[in-house]
């Protein structure tokens, strides 16, 4: 397209979006002004389209439009962005603000984006409008993909999948979820998505024929109920039917609502009436007619669900809804409490339902990224089963669901103390899968030491997996400390930083302020229970150093060298950097040797590294040994023993009892065998030596050895 074609082309976009805000909002002549301003500029006019769009299609006020329409323009004229943004009232710099906290969504690490969700979380406690917009902007970025896509591409389809589709569905946005994953499976399955499409296309004919058939059915039902309702239909959608042939292996003919028709109607006795005369005309489908209301979905959604066999004798799906409940079904369950901002004085049903957007808002900065991404995916495409308390209350769950998760979805301190239970008056552990229709009481006991970390293999829902680990998380938070700062110190060190310099009050503050925290040890607690990583909170730590142009400190030589040919000493206060090679981790006591790197000093190697072979030989220097008396390295042991009980306490107490700092361990079990790594701390080989030594006496224990790598 020619640059005259496109500007003409940008001119009639441009016109459109100044259209449809004036269609839908009340301008003052300074608003009408800030709109006319930032579409002046040269900007992605399409991209903004949808989104406005999108924003009216949601509700959301003129505050939202401006603020997005400010920040756009500082994104990419940032000089003209803070001078509009000075013209702008409170909330909207609020909005902008809020819009900064959460920028550049699709251009960072997958491990810099889950901690860009967490504080998508936080800001959605004060304006939700702000995330909803985000969204509408990762749709439109995602839709205009095409194969091949490069490396960035496939990382930014992956983080939609895995983050932002169980987001919006989190969030009540189904139509959003629905198109985001469209686009997903577009991208990644298109064979399989280019036949779905061809095979509805091929029906779509006849199923509009049923649709419009079924439409006059219900229209008399509601006509002879003197009921004013309103009737849609819809064929679902290809990401919908993609994930019902893949996550249950149905094939496309096992799959009953592919049509869909939906009645929305006044109140919610009218939706029951409804319901009973189309059962009285239609035949339902065993094990498919769904009570949403009474039962409401965990993002909030309710609606009565059937499924019924119609004149072509293929099964159709009706939903039956009230205008408020469609609302929210639109809008997001979660979003309308933001939208719709009525005052009251007492939290209504809405409110007492959220219980998991609440938790998780208020649980996310103690998450680890694994553990968070698990709480986002978990339960949102799993089959339900509907089980029941002993007072008649419905609870619905996951399938694979067991006791355990049926005790924390009470309240925390039945789980916390849940020994057992009663399900259909019979004795059952707490590790039994519930089924359909149970009815189920908790047993407790007042003796019971809390929940087991064996528990973990167990639940099912992400409320009971979070509950079972901010208990271990509570009670060992003065361990977690002290092991949190003794591994942040030593990956410091790693990096050839200065511990004490690198944490000044400038930028420390900035940091526990990114990840929401009161203090230092609450820093230091994360990490020591790997909610957070030592390495990412450092690199936030080089970036806030990198913005200012600060240079590091970099940590003290310890370690004197001298070159094998001429006897020439190269000591580490001479400028030479000295580091410790990562492959190897050499401690005081071993042989090592010194490789001359280029750009980057001296790098010690233990002289039995089996990477010195790789290594050229001219630049390898002798390597002595000269450090301080408090010094300390880092080392790992494997330790390989039988399975038995408490291997890990064993293990941690006789390190701990020898005065020997651990900085971390992974554990797993294969087969009938146990395998720990651990980090520790040490002063030198011979320290090292006396752990290996008494762990090998350990029963059980079958091999003990150093590792070089962690």
């Amino acid at each position: 397209m020619g640059e005259i074609e496109q500007a003409s082309k940008d001119e009639k976009i441009i016109e459109t979006i100044k259209n449809k805000i004036k269609e839908n909002y009340t301008l003052t002549e300074k608003e009408d002004e800030i709109i006319a301003y930032v579409l002046g500029f040269k900007l992605n006019y399409d991209r903004l389209n949808v989104i406005i769009d999108f924003i009216i299609s949601v509700k959301l006020d003129k505050e939202s439009v401006i603020a997005f329409l400010a920040y756009q323009l500082y994104k990419i004229y940032p000089t003209e962005g803070d001078e509009l943004y000075k013209k702008l009232n409170d909330e909207e710099k609020k909005m902008v603000d809020d819009f900064n906290t959460i920028k550049d969504i699709n251009k960072l690490t997958l491990s810099e984006e889950i901690d860009d969700v967490k504080r998508m979380f936080i800001v959605m406690s004060n304006d939700m409008r702000v995330v909803i917009i985000k969204l509408a902007g990762i749709y439109y970025d995602i839709s205009v993909m095409q194969l091949p896509l490069d490396t960035d591409q496939w990382r930014f389809l992956r983080q939609v999948r895995d983050i932002h589709v169980p987001l919006a569905e989190r969030l009540g946005l189904d139509k959003l979820k629905q198109n985001l994953y469209d686009n997903v499976i577009r991208l990644e399955h298109p064979s399989e998505y280019k036949r779905l499409k061809i095979a509805i296309e091929n029906k779509r004919e006849e199923n509009e024929q049923q649709l419009e058939l079924t439409k006059s059915k219900l229209q008399k039902i509601l006509d002879d109920l003197k009921i004013n309702g309103e009737i849609v239909s819809r064929i679902k959608h290809i990401s919908s039917i993609f994930n019902k042939l893949h996550n249950k292996s149905l094939t496309l003919d096992k799959i009953y609502d592919i049509l869909a028709m939906r009645v929305i109607v006044d109140t919610v006795e009218e939706c029951y009436a409804v319901l009973g005369r189309i059962h009285a005309i239609y035949k339902p489908m065993t094990g498919r007619v769904k009570d949403y209301i009474a039962n409401p979905k965990p993002n909030g959604y309710k609606s009565l669900h059937t499924t019924i066999i119609v004149e072509n004798q293929h099964p159709l799906e009706v939903q039956i809804r009230t205008k408020e409940m469609h609302r929210e079904s639109e809008f997001g369950g979660v979003c309308a409490h933001w939208l719709y901002k009525e005052k009251k004085d007492k939290k209504n049903d809405f409110d007492n339902r959220l219980t998991w957007f609440r938790e998780t808002i208020e649980n996310a900065k103690n998450m680890s990224n694994e553990e968070f991404i698990e709480t986002l995916k978990s339960d949102l495409y799993d089959g339900v089963i509907i089980v029941q308390t002993p007072k008649g209350r419905v609870i619905e769950f996951p399938e694979g669901a067991t006791v355990i998760d049926f005790a924390y979805s009470i309240h925390t301190e039945i789980g916390n103390s849940c020994v057992g239970a009663k399900i259909n008056g019979k004795l059952k552990p707490i590790t039994t899968k519930l089924c359909n229709g149970d009815i189920v009481e908790i047993l407790t006991s007042t003796h019971s030491k809390g929940p087991s970390r064996d528990w973990l293999k167990y639940v099912k829902t992400s409320g009971a997996r979070s509950k079972i680990k901010s208990f271990f998380k509570n009670e060992l938070k003065d361990e977690n400390i002290r092991l949190g700062k003794s591994m942040f110190n030593q990956a410091v060190q790693d990096k050839g930083f200065n511990n004490n310099q690198l944490l000044t009050d400038k930028y420390l503050t900035d940091i526990l302020r990114r990840y929401n925290m009161e203090d230092i040890d609450e820093l230091y607690a994360s990490i020591g229970s790997g909610s957070l990583s030592a390495a990412n909170v450092i690199a936030r730590f080089i970036t806030l150093y990198n913005n200012d142009n600060v240079q590091l400190p970099k940590i003290e030589n310890v370690v004197h060298l001298k070159r094998n040919k001429d006897g020439v000493l190269v000591d580490g206060d001479s400028g030479m950097l000295v580091r410790f090679a990562g492959c190897c981790s050499p401690i005081e006591g071993d042989d090592i040797i010194g490789y001359i790197s280029r750009g980057r000093g001296v790098t010690i190697h233990r002289k039995n590294c089996s990477n010195i072979q790789y290594l050229e030989p001219e630049r390898l220097i002798e390597a002595q040994w000269q450090v301080k008396e408090d010094a300390t390295f880092g080392a790992t042991i494997k330790v390989i023993a039988v399975k038995s009980d408490n291997n890990i306490g064993k293990i941690t107490n006789l390190i701990t009892g020898l005065k020997i700092n651990i900085k971390g361990f992974e554990a797993k079990d294969v087969g009938d065998s146990f395998i720990c790594s651990l980090r520790i701390e040490v002063k030198n080989k011979a320290e090292l030596d006396s752990a290996i030594t008494a762990i090998r006496n350990l029963k059980n224990v079958t091999s003990v050895f150093r590792s070089e790598k962690w």
